[in-house]
């Protein structure tokens, strides 16, 4: 096959596509390259070996580090490892974007593998990776509804624009990822800083509106290289066994949805529901008559909430029944229960030393994070039996969710400089898992002490389309949705942010898309769910803690110049590690001249502060200091000016009149006003105690002292060893 590219500006940059080089045995193989940054895309089908019951698609994201030009930097290991939490988010981001246009009933086998070859340090791979992943099923003999095209939006003084540069992130208010269609969307997802409803929504829209672009691109490579699909169509079900599913479900959901408000568990039971349904059946009837029931079971469900029914019996806008707790855990830095119905969370915070931030190792180079959340949802908490010490790509995806809401209100580190680590134990999952995290963090943060910048909460969003999938009207959305909701249902839009707007936002839907209208009824509905569900957070906490927990660690940073870096160190660290030893404290010096200190108690951070603030502060000829005497010689005491920094007082500068033995004026210990006379071209610092002028006396030790009242030493002859003798 010969090799064919197309290419578009997008941003002031090139976006190319190319077929043809690489992966000829493939269903289809994509080139796709944005400035420098280059990734290869493969489509693989193949027959599945049962029937599953599920689609089974799978996207996996390669990332080798040769791309940046890169080694690892481990000694003994340089093959790259397990996927990177970052490598399974671009691959969930890729799966949720091209999963809703696939047939419905497709079962086929289809990998997707994203292998990236090239980075520069300016255009993200996620979505290169994404276009790359649309152009390849596009041309692909794989049923797939698209193509779609997607882009990131960032936003500065209410202006968004395209695909920002790493650089340009840096001052962007937003960072929204959108992959859409000709005519909806069909995935979002970003972070923000607090930005409006209508900021976001109109971030969409520009992100569609550059979508089409890409569509566009897409489009001319089908019509030259485009491989015809292969027809797909879903089998159809015995009518029998299609009535009697039909019955059987009509019967038992309507059992459930006639129940006394506040049950949340009718829904969920579909399970117990099928078992009961198939045992009417032969063996050979199961796989049919399950298909037929899992059908009827969606659709009768979804009619009874287009009638404006709730299994639990709530309002399409009511929020479940809130309950929090904080401070439960006696012995952690900070501790928050949150309930909403069955969905519980206890979410934990850990403060650290700077030292103790996570380094991420990427094609791009080395980056530390400060701020981590984790999320882990254990078997029980469905109320079932599993495997656990497996972290799912699911617990990555929703740890990270609840990271992006909270980040852009976490202190900086100049105002708190601790690293910051939040774990989310699911303890019941019903819906909404990750949005109950996130307020439980808000809360956990709030308990340690740690001055978010204000507090946020999320709210889950649903939606439940008629026979036009969402057109016209014909649609409810619903309001923090339940598990069955959420499985029954078209959408599970996530909305986080504070009472001023929105800090992060991901959108998973089953249908191809959403109408602009859509999108804009649920942000309003959201902000509703959400500022109600953060005025329910702050009846148990208003604001942060005024003091950390006990059994925090106490952090401080101080800056040094860096050309004062070696007197903090000392020749071969030995001044480091006096203080250390003695203040009891962890002391880390960086190359910029930030100097950590962290300590169990604040008296160790302030002697180790006190003294590294003296070795690096000069002591000024003419200044009067209140100092100790640490040491006392024949000749004068040593007495200390600043924290680690020491003079000497002469016997000379000590009285106005003669001074034989400086004991008899000072003692180890005494706190002495001293002023310095000099500083020496060795450094060394000449002190008195003359406060008030020149001296009345006589002359005293070196300054027309009487030596001959000084003791008298015998000289005695040298031998040398035994070595050297004749």
């Amino acid at each position: 096959m010969s090799i064919v590219s197309k290419e578009a500006q997008i941003g002031g940059r090139t976006l190319k596509l190319e077929v043809g080089r690489f992966a000829p045995q493939t269903n289809a193989s994509v080139i796709a390259q944005y400035g420098e940054t280059m990734v290869l895309v493969t489509v693989v089908r193949s027959t599945p070996r049962e029937d599953l019951g599920y689609f089974p698609l799978s996207v996996e994201y390669v990332e080798r580090l040769y791309a940046g030009g890169r080694i690892k930097g481990s000694r003994w290991v340089k093959r790259e490892g397990r996927p990177t939490d970052e490598a399974i988010l671009i691959g969930r981001l890729v799966d949720r974007s091209i999963r809703p246009l696939f047939p419905k009933g497709y079962n086929d086998e289809v990998q997707v593998t994203i292998t990236v070859l090239s980075v520069d340090l300016e255009n993200d791979p996620d979505i290169v990776s994404l276009i790359g992943t649309s152009a390849a099923l596009a041309i692909s003999d794989i049923p797939w509804n698209g193509p779609i095209g997607a882009a990131r939006v960032g936003l500065k003084e209410q202006v968004p624009f395209v695909n920002p540069t790493e650089a340009e992130k840096a001052f962007s208010d937003l960072d929204l990822v959108v992959a859409a269609s000709k005519e909806r969307v069909v995935m979002i997802e970003g972070k923000g800083n607090e930005v409006t409803e209508a900021q976001v929504l109109e971030a969409t829209k520009f992100g569609k509106e550059e979508s089409q672009k890409v569509i566009a691109l897409i489009e001319e490579l089908q019509k030259e290289v485009g491989q015809e699909k292969k027809s797909f169509v879903e089998k159809e079900i015995n009518e029998e066994i299609k009535k009697r599913a039909q019955k059987f479900v009509k019967e038992y959901l309507d059992a459930v949805f006639s129940k006394e408000k506040g049950r949340e568990t009718g829904g969920t039971g579909s399970a117990e529901a099928l078992t009961s349904f198939l045992s009417e059946f032969e063996p050979e009837q199961k796989r049919e008559a399950s298909a037929a029931f899992e059908y009827f079971w969606k659709k009768i469900f979804r009619e009874n909430v287009l009638s404006g029914k709730r299994v639990d019996g709530r309002a399409l806008t009511e929020v479940r029944p809130i309950e929090v707790e904080v401070g439960i855990l006696p012995r952690t830095h900070g501790s928050a229960m949150f309930k909403r119905g069955l969905t519980q969370v206890l979410t934990v915070t850990t403060l650290g030393a700077p030292s103790l931030q996570q380094l991420i190792e990427t094609a791009t180079g080395e980056e530390s994070k400060r701020y981590i959340h984790h999320y882990s949802m254990p078997p029980y908490s469905l109320g079932e039996t599993g495997r656990t010490g497996f972290l799912s790509r699911r617990e990555i995806g929703h740890g990270a969710l609840a990271e992006k809401a909270i980040e852009p209100v976490v202190p900086t580190e100049e105002n708190f400089p601790y690293t910051i680590r939040v774990v989310s134990e699911v303890l019941s999952s019903n819906g909404s898992t990750s949005m109950a995290s996130t307020c439980g963090s808000t809360l956990s943060l709030m308990d340690a002490g740690v001055p978010i910048k204000t507090p946020v909460s999320g709210v889950a969003m649903g939606l439940v389309t008629g026979e036009k999938a969402g057109a016209e009207g014909d649609y409810l959305i619903l309001t923090d949705i339940l598990g069955a909701e959420d499985f029954n249902g078209d959408m599970d839009f996530k909305i986080t942010g504070s009472e001023k707007g929105i800090t992060a936002i991901q959108l998973d839907v089953k249908i191809p898309g959403l109408t602009d209208e859509i999108i804009e009824k649920t942000l309003a509905q959201a902000k509703e769910g959400r500022l109600f569900i953060l005025e329910r957070m702050l009846t148990a906490l208003k604001e942060p803690r005024q003091k950390i927990s006990e059994y925090a660690p106490r952090v401080a940073v101080i800056h040094v110049p860096q050309e004062k870096i070696g007197e903090v160190i000392g020749p071969g660290g030995r001044v480091i590690r006096r203080l250390i030893e003695e203040t009891g404290a962890s002391i880390e010096v960086q190359d910029d001249g930030s100097v950590n200190v962290s300590g169990v108690d604040e008296k160790s951070v302030e002697s180790a502060l006190n003294q590294i603030k003296g070795l690096v502060q000069d002591a000024e000829v003419g200044q009067t200091y209140e100092g100790e005497v640490k040491r006392i010689q024949p000749f004068g005491a040593f007495v200390e000016i600043l924290p680690g920094k020491e003079g000497l007082v002469h016997v000379s500068q000590m009285s106005e009149e003669f001074v034989d033995d400086p004991s008899t004026v000072v003692s180890i210990g005494q706190k002495v006003s001293v002023k310095v006379m000099e500083i020496d071209e060795k450094g060394r610092i000449n002190l008195t105690m003359l406060l008030n002028g020149e001296k009345k006396g006589g002359g005293n030790r070196g300054q027309g002292r009487d030596f001959s009242r000084q003791p008298k030493f015998e000289k005695k002859p040298y031998f040398p060893s035994s070595k050297y003798r004749k």
